[in-house]
């Protein structure tokens, strides 16, 4: 015989609108996590890519001026080359030699000359620039004052995200200060140093 006590009616089973609501909620948390988690990896990747790239220009101007030695102060630039400067896009047909032609052909190199898509120059990093400078003079006066020359090749170019601001307060780091904004944190350095030995002295 069936009761008509309020607890003996049946139990119904299922799943209930709040364990639902409780549900979607914590999945789109995590969707979020993800989210944000992809679009930072997205910016170590593109950073990644472009440290590469600043690497591979700055290999390829040391190379150059190690090779050129007796004509290193040619190399030595007035301020960036590169992004926003005004060398030809054929170097070649400018009738460049030497020095001027090395100098051209990576500033082109810097600002992504050698991959191209819909006709914008995509193969380097934003905004590349870079910088040569003289560190030590070469001296060759005998006897004993040999003093090797010193000059210091650097690449900078914008950052996908601020961060610790580059030593700029030397010159020797300086390439590019305030070229990327109200702020360095954008700005990234790389640099290397070639030795011009001298030979006339002993």
């Amino acid at each position: 015989m069936l009761s008509n006590h309020p607890n003996s009616l049946p139990r119904q089973l299922g799943t209930s609108l709040v364990e639902v609501m409780v549900t979607l909620a914590i999945l789109a948390f995590a969707l979020l996590g993800i989210a944000g988690l992809q679009s930072k990896i997205g910016t170590a990747e593109m950073e990644s890519y472009q440290r590469a790239q600043a690497l591979v220009a700055l290999s390829q101007m040391t190379e150059r001026l190690s090779a050129n030695t007796a004509n290193a102060p040619a190399y030595v630039t007035a301020g960036a080359v590169g992004t926003g400067d005004a060398e030809p896009a054929d170097c070649v047909g400018a009738g460049l030699t030497g020095a001027a032609l090395d100098l051209c052909e990576w500033s082109n190199a810097l600002k992504g000359s050698a991959e191209t898509k819909g006709g914008a120059s995509v193969g380097a990093m934003m905004s590349g620039r870079g910088c040569i400078i003289q560190v030590q003079a070469p001296v060759s006066l005998p006897p004993g004052n040999c003093t090797a020359g010193i000059y210091r090749v650097s690449v900078v170019w914008q950052g996908m995200a601020p961060t610790a601001v580059p030593p700029g307060a030397a010159p020797v780091l300086a390439c590019g200060t305030g070229l990327y904004g109200a702020s360095d944190a954008w700005r990234r350095l790389i640099s290397a140093t070639v030795t011009v030995p001298t030979t006339s002295c002993y």
